[in-house]
């Protein structure tokens, strides 16, 4: 079990056929791997997020290419893909305080998955991880 602190952009795109094409190519030629990605989507208009492990702040690259964008930290995190792991997780975080804002993740189809999360307080939230439920 891994935790760390990556980034989010969330912005919004059009929903039109190649609009997330164009967007993702803003990463690819950059070199960023995307390790999570999610949207929602309503009538014209939809809202994506991208998690990024870089070190470095790519958003000066979205707002050069006119999108607004919304940078976060957000928690990534590698637990047994077994039941009750999830719950663990948000249970200790809510005794603490820790409210979640948005979550998305998927399993590996093995013995892990990778869960992505944003919370009220991340930097707490991965002290928390750490010292109570034991992820390094």
């Amino acid at each position: 079990m891994s935790v760390k602190i990556i980034r989010q952009y969330t912005v919004f795109l059009p929903n039109v056929p190649g609009a997330l094409s164009k967007f993702i190519e803003l990463f690819a030629n950059e070199g960023i791997n995307i390790i999570g990605i999610a949207s929602e989507i309503r009538d014209d208009s939809g809202v994506v997020r991208v998690a990024v492990e870089v070190e470095r702040k790519v958003s000066h690259i979205l707002t050069g290419a006119g999108f607004t964008t919304i940078e976060t930290s957000m928690l990534s995190l590698e637990l047994p893909d077994k039941p009750g792991q999830l719950l663990r997780l948000t249970k200790v975080l809510g005794d603490n305080n820790i409210n979640i804002t948005t979550v998305y993740g998927t399993s590996f189809g093995g013995a892990s998955g990778r869960l992505l999360l944003n919370a009220s307080d991340s930097d707490k939230a991965l002290e928390i991880l750490r010292t109570e439920l034991g992820i390094k």
